[in-house]
């Protein structure tokens, strides 16, 4: 694909170390691309570091490089197979870099892409780094955390309230850099009640005027729930003061870990913007 500099969506960005004097292992990368036919990309990675002290940092930065990388080679034409691929090419160098370096052993990462082709939103994520739709006034969280607690709430073990402080709260089922590839959760949860495969059919998911995506690392969700994120959002003129004030009102709570935000706005005039390709008709699509 073609890298081009300016995104066919409106994009805004922001991230903190947090308050607890800790280094920064959040990293994010908006990219946008045109395919051979002339169809607008836009490509957001957030992947948020584990392993200690620079280890964490040096996973976050491989991820969002590498899937950059990987998906600036490709054609543009099955997004989820060429995020899939770019995770696993991540996870891997992850993992030879962490094996090669004993500073850096035991080192990995989150992984949440959101691929925009046109007005057609795809995802993709590893961990608990995630996704979400503003859509109409309401807010939906459209993947499901890979962890101890998101699994024993499907079992029934603790209830979502139990969740937040659980001492087994920040344990990762998934994450990159381990021995074994990971399974790249390609679920777009639109209501929270379809089964996997409805909400894997839900990819290609038609953007509409208005609606506002937010792809973020667990420092904010850790402490500022989800209806609060969207009045946050909701009620701010512009994307930018509302991605900084969503990581001010989690170092507001403490910022005990690290906070990185990315907004996307569908500008309520998409559908009319004058592009040199047809922007409905000829979407990619899985």
């Amino acid at each position: 694909m073609i890298r081009t500099q300016r995104p066919h969506l409106r994009v805004a960005t922001f991230t903190h170390p947090g308050m607890s004097g800790r280094i920064n292992e959040d990293r994010l990368a908006v990219a946008a691309f045109e395919t051979a036919l002339g169809h607008p990309i836009l490509l957001v990675v957030v992947s948020d570091g584990i392993g200690g002290h620079r280890a964490g940092e040096v996973a976050a930065e491989l991820t969002v490089e590498r899937v950059v990388e990987e998906v600036s080679k490709s054609d543009g034409q099955e997004p989820l197979r060429i995020m899939e691929a770019a995770i696993h090419s991540a996870s891997q160098a992850i993992a030879s870099r962490s094996a090669s370096r004993p500073d850096q052993t035991g080192m990995g990462s989150t992984c949440a892409c959101a691929w925009i082709a046109g007005d057609r939103l795809y995802t993709a994520h590893v961990g608990d780094s995630r996704i979400y739709l503003l859509r109409q006034g309401k807010i939906h969280m459209t993947t499901v955390d890979h962890t101890w607690v998101q699994e024993a709430i499907e079992k029934g073990l603790i209830t979502r309230g139990q969740a937040h402080d659980h001492p087994n709260a920040h344990v990762l089922r998934r994450h990159l850099g381990s021995v074994e590839l990971p399974e790249v959760d390609t679920r777009l949860h639109l209501n929270g009640e379809e089964n996997d495969e409805q909400a894997r059919q839900n990819q290609g998911l038609q953007l509409l005027p208005g609606d506002m995506l937010l792809v973020c690392t667990d420092g904010l969700t850790d402490v500022v729930w989800d209806d609060e994120i969207r009045r946050l959002i909701t009620t701010r003129n512009a994307l930018k003061s509302a991605a900084e004030d969503l990581v001010g009102r989690a170092n507001e709570r403490g910022g005990r870990d690290n906070t990185s935000v990315v907004l996307i706005g569908v500008p309520h005039a998409v559908h009319n913007q004058k592009v040199k390709r047809p922007f409905l008709r000829r979407l990619l699509r899985v």
